[in-house]
């Protein structure tokens, strides 16, 4: 190799050549499978894009009637894993232990089904990931903190029966309407680290249970899927330190020490806004009284947008609404990355699948910086 090029992060390198989704940064718009995913949000259900990312057209009533049965079907996970779940440590994070739960999963399969890596082996082994993963982040939630298990509610539809496996009760209309949009919005970010990950494990055509693995453990970091539950964190944070007449003087001194302010920016949008965040922030005052801090944690929330646009020119990403729309709707933090994952699943089975079809292993080469000609030392033998 006498030309090495190097594109630290891998920024603006084309890894794939894909059908599923693309973010046109100029027009401000993220598609999917050829419609604009703000316009899905804003009309579609949840299991109506998911069917629209795995079988790659958009559903008949029909055909979705039919995929949420097939889901609700396949919502219970085995019973041994709720009582693996009580052994998990205390102290584990939730996506540790959904990352964990998925791989056990594996061991439920059929061996020559596991190792299929065909389409529709894979369209059956994505539906029941897809189908169970809310349940295994939920109870492991519950697992975590000394909670009765919540198992899947036969007669509820897939976004109500997430929330209520999280709370334990039947969520309101309004509750499952938000958090639908929420989830349409998580469901699909063309090639994020995550996305990415999966990607490159399903190169070596292991199963796709392995590159969901490898997906949950990429998007568990700060930097990626742990930035809705920092985000919200900061913003109690600022609440605590004397809310919102404080929130600018907290931003400045952190910019100051060059901390990130987690939710703002994106390796793509750069200094443009983010089309899911722009749609979701319209949410959130219909939730704030939801909770009696609701009203000024969102003139918390305001008020660090302004001062970022105004410093930094940047705005906020999806992670950021998403964090307050959250807490509003009642969801303990530690869930809020494994919604995240739950939500990206379908978008992650579209990848897996893809790349299986048209399969070139990964492997890049490096440029290499280190020293040459070294010699080991003569051993001493006496």
């Amino acid at each position: 190799m006498t030309h090495q090029e190097y594109s630290p992060g891998l920024q603006n390198v084309i890894a794939a050549v894909t059908r599923i989704s693309y973010l046109d940064v100029e027009q401000e718009e993220i598609v999917v499978r050829g419609y604009n995913l703000i316009e899905l949000a804003e009309h579609c259900t949840y299991l109506e894009v998911a069917y629209l990312l795995i079988y790659g057209t958009f559903p008949t009533r029909e055909q979705v009637q039919d995929f949420e049965s097939r889901l609700r079907s396949e919502a219970e996970i085995p019973e041994s894993l709720y009582h693996t779940f009580l052994g998990f440590p205390k102290q584990m994070h939730v996506m540790d232990g959904l990352r964990t739960g998925i791989s056990l999963l594996a061991g439920y399969e059929d061996p020559e089904l596991l190792a299929d890596p065909s389409r529709e082996a894979n369209i059956t082994k994505g539906l029941r990931i897809l189908a169970r993963a809310p349940a295994i982040a939920a109870n492991v939630y519950h697992a975590m903190n000394g909670e009765p298990f919540v198992h899947p509610h036969p007669d509820l539809n897939f976004t109500a029966n997430f929330l209520y496996m999280i709370q334990g009760r039947a969520p309101d209309d309004q509750a499952v309407t938000i958090f639908d949009r929420m989830l349409v919005c998580y469901s699909e970010h063309e090639l994020p680290n995550s996305t990415f990950a999966a990607r490159v494990i399903a190169s070596t055509l292991t199963d796709i249970y392995g590159a969901i693995v490898g997906a949950i453990a990429s998007l568990k970091g700060p930097l990626h899927g742990g930035a809705n539950e920092a985000s919200l964190r900061m913003l109690l944070d600022i609440l605590d330190r004397g809310g919102s007449e404080v929130a600018e003087t907290y931003v400045l001194e952190k910019l100051a020490r060059k901390e990130r302010i987690m939710g703002f920016g994106h390796r793509v949008y750069m200094r443009k806004h983010d089309p899911r965040a722009v749609l979701l922030e319209q949410y959130i005052p219909q939730l704030i009284h939801r909770k009696p801090e609701g009203p000024e944690l969102y003139a918390i929330y305001r008020k660090v947008a302004e001062v970022m646009a105004r410093e930094k020119g940047i705005y906020p990403n999806t992670d950021y609404p998403i964090g307050l729309i959250l807490y509003l709707l009642d969801v303990p933090i530690d869930l809020y990355t494994p919604i995240f994952l739950c939500a990206r699943t379908a978008g992650l089975v579209a990848h897996v699948i893809e790349q299986h079809a048209h399969n070139r292993l990964y492997r890049p080469r490096v440029r290499y910086e280190g020293p040459r000609g070294l010699h080991p030392p003569a051993m001493d033998t006496t």
